[in-house]
């Protein structure tokens, strides 16, 4: 029996290492598949990203959850980055609005191993917030890469101190699936604070530019 995923497309994937390993999957879930995930993606009223355990989703959407937790994927990824993914964890969240303090340059904490995004938005439904592989963390427009968040797009990068990624902002639906395989190392102290700190004062300016 086929799965969601397309294994061999995922697999054929050529894995970039400028400016971080990483590897762009258009179609990593078939348009069909895609679609009917889409239509059973978890309904979530708010912007942020919850837990996928903590929504409510339908059948054809716990199907790919399942193939995302499986061993045949967590291979292929860890063939392609050079790492090794055995005992590693996993979360997975879940995104369906967007606001403006969304998709601001940023990196993933170490606490990740690896990050793979997911999409299921109809084409132009997210507007113009393609998720962009930065050289750097202070230019959204200097990027190596970009893919639309259309329906059944993939990205993967291994988290780095320099893998900086974002979008452009926007406000309203956008649907996204995050899934890290966790390093086990545990971010405490002046890092989270500092991370804190920075979520606070773009969540403050996406405040002021929405009544401007």
């Amino acid at each position: 029996m086929n799965g969601m995923l397309d294994l061999e497309r995922i697999r054929r994937a050529q894995v970039s290492d400028k400016p971080f390993a990483h590897f762009i999957v258009e179609g990593a879930i078939p348009l069909g598949d895609a679609r009917r995930s889409a239509e059973a993606f978890p309904a979530i009223g708010e912007p942020g990203a919850k837990r996928v355990e903590d929504t409510r989703f339908g059948p054809p959407f716990e199907e790919l959850l399942d193939e995302l937790k499986g061993d045949a994927l967590r291979n292929i990824i860890a063939e392609k980055l050079g790492i090794d993914l055995t005992n590693s964890d996993i979360v997975i969240k879940v995104r369906s609005q967007s606001r403006l303090t969304d998709g601001n340059i940023h990196t993933d904490t170490p606490e990740k191993l690896v990050t793979v995004l997911l999409y299921f938005n109809e084409p132009g439904e997210a507007g113009e917030s393609n998720l962009r592989i930065l050289k750097n963390g202070r230019n959204l427009d200097d990027f190596i890469a970009e893919i639309p968040p259309n329906l059944g797009n993939m990205v993967v990068f291994k988290v780095t101190p320099d893998c900086w990624h974002g979008h452009k902002p926007m406000i309203g639906k956008r649907l996204s699936l995050q899934m890290n395989y966790l390093s086990g190392v545990k971010t405490r102290g002046k890092h989270q604070l500092v991370r804190r700190l920075i979520s606070r004062t773009r969540r403050k300016l996406g405040r002021l530019v929405g009544q401007a």
